[in-house]
């Protein structure tokens, strides 16, 4: 046999092992079969969410709903430069590798040497006369062949982890543009509430200047004075927290951009208007629609193929191996050889690794179960909270509206000495209370949208490009 049909009878035996191999890999159980063996009996997934309102499918592209030119372009920013969102990225690319790396086993190994070698009989001289050199190349070929699937077990588990890690790389970008918007509303509404401590300042100087008055011309008292002095006091300690708070809330924003926090976004000068609620969709929608539930399956789908490739473990192994070369580039040598290795006695190490294995394995199931019951609390919380907040702002607005016209009541009272100045001090708290109340809840509307959009998954805009 010349060294070419060698190689093509090899081809054909690897051919014909090879449709036989991996044969023997069985799939794991997905959807409702995985639902079953992760969630306890008595944990049934309802038909549709208990407080939602709308079951119609839930739209993705959700950041556009807020109408905001410049929190897209600062979500696009963080995709590019969040260096979490990088590090996520890089374990993709490790788990891509690894994949290839496991199917790599399946495939044989051809490798090539060479040698020269000079045999000589006597001195030096003579050796240049009478020496002779002997060359000496060809290919080496070995391949484990893959009869019962315990390799493919293998190939399989690593391709479930990449799945795996892809889909958490997927929630991460979607965690990340979550992240940006809500710190984009505290930012928005800390300056809010910056500004408004600067009205009150203002207005606290201003009834500082009608006490003074009223007690130089003997009205009122001199401890009406010191009380109206301590007011402004306070609200100028308000207004150095409030501005404290905001500078926190850029440089908050700018790390998740990837920027220096050096302080320099300009917020808006108004938070955005509330969209209108979003469709819930249907619980069993959501365990195809959110990332960190798809990783969870693959998670389980990879640990299962390794439970699967322990078990395997105890049949034996088979090898083909094959040499082929040229002597003195002219003579053909070809040798095949076959292989079998079976495990008599491991010391236990074969049962303790499919101990290990089935135990991953009923973690994965159990951290799966976890994740599905943690997103369905998610999603019900925060249909929950839609409502309420939006009551509360509803209370809050009424409230603010009520406390303002006191207020300018007693204000006028107090003027022609119908009330004290504490009375007026009380209500002008409770009005400035209830202003800050309000500008909090509607923030609190916005972030609760943004967590209900993250829990009930899906896309947040347009793709966009990892430009790393």
């Amino acid at each position: 046999m010349n060294f070419t049909s060698f190689i093509m009878h090899l081809i054909s035996i690897s051919m014909c092992v090879g449709f036989l191999s991996g044969c023997a890999v069985k799939p794991p159980p997905t959807g409702t079969e995985m639902n079953k063996q992760a969630l306890p009996e008595t944990t049934g997934i309802p038909e549709q969410f208990n407080v939602a309102t709308d079951s119609g499918k839930t739209d993705d592209k959700w950041l556009a709903s807020f109408n905001d030119s410049q929190l897209n372009d600062l979500v696009k920013e963080a995709i590019k430069n969040n260096l979490n969102l990088r590090t996520a990225q890089a374990q993709v690319e490790r788990a891509s590798a690894l994949a290839g790396l496991a199917g790599a086993a399946l495939k044989p190994t051809v490798g090539y040497g060479a040698e020269v070698s000079q045999s000589s009989i006597g001195n030096e001289q003579l050796s240049a006369l009478t020496g002779s050199q002997r060359y000496n190349a060809g290919l080496g070929i070995s391949w484990e062949i893959d009869v019962w699937g315990r390799v493919g077990a293998g190939v399989a588990a690593a391709e479930e982890s990449l799945r795996a890690t892809q889909a958490d790389y997927e929630f991460a970008r979607q965690s990340l543009a979550a992240a940006v918007a809500k710190s984009w509303f505290i930012t928005i509404e800390t300056k809010l509430q910056h500004t408004f401590s600067e009205e009150v300042v203002s207005i606290m100087e201003q009834t500082l200047e009608i006490v003074k008055t009223k007690n130089e011309v003997g009205q009122i008292s001199k401890q009406d004075v010191h009380l109206a002095s301590a007011n402004l006091s306070a609200a100028e300690n308000a207004r150095q927290q409030s501005a404290l708070a905001h500078e926190k809330s850029i440089r908050s924003l700018e790390t998740l951009l990837g920027r220096y926090p050096s302080g320099e976004i300009k917020a808006a000068e108004k938070l955005p208007d509330m969209p209108s609620p979003p469709p819930a969709g249907l619980p069993s929608d959501l365990l195809a629609r959110r990332p960190d539930l798809q990783a969870a399956e693959s998670n389980v789908a990879a640990a299962f193929y390794m439970t699967q490739q322990a078990e395997l473990a105890k049949l034996p192994s088979f090898s083909l191996t094959a040499t082929g070369g040229f002597n003195n580039l002219s003579d053909t040598i070809a040798a095949l050889a076959a292989g079998i290795y079976g495990p008599l006695y491991t010391g236990g190490a074969i049962e303790a690794q499919i101990d290990i294995a089935n135990a991953d394995q009923k973690a994965a199931l159990a951290q799966y179960g976890q994740k599905v019951l943690k997103a369905f609390q998610e999603v019900e919380t925060c249909l929950l909270g839609e409502s309420t907040l939006a009551k509360q702002e509803q209370y809050l607005e009424r409230m603010e509206g009520q406390y303002r016209e006191a207020l300018n009541i007693a204000k006028t009272e107090y003027e022609v000495g119908k009330v004290d100045l504490l009375s007026v001090l009380v209500i002008q708290g409770q009005w400035i209370g209830s202003k800050i109340e309000l500008i909090n809840i509607q923030d609190q509307r916005l972030l609760q949208r943004v967590d209900l959009h993250l829990a009930l998954g899906g896309s947040f805009t347009e793709p966009v490009k990892n430009e790393m």
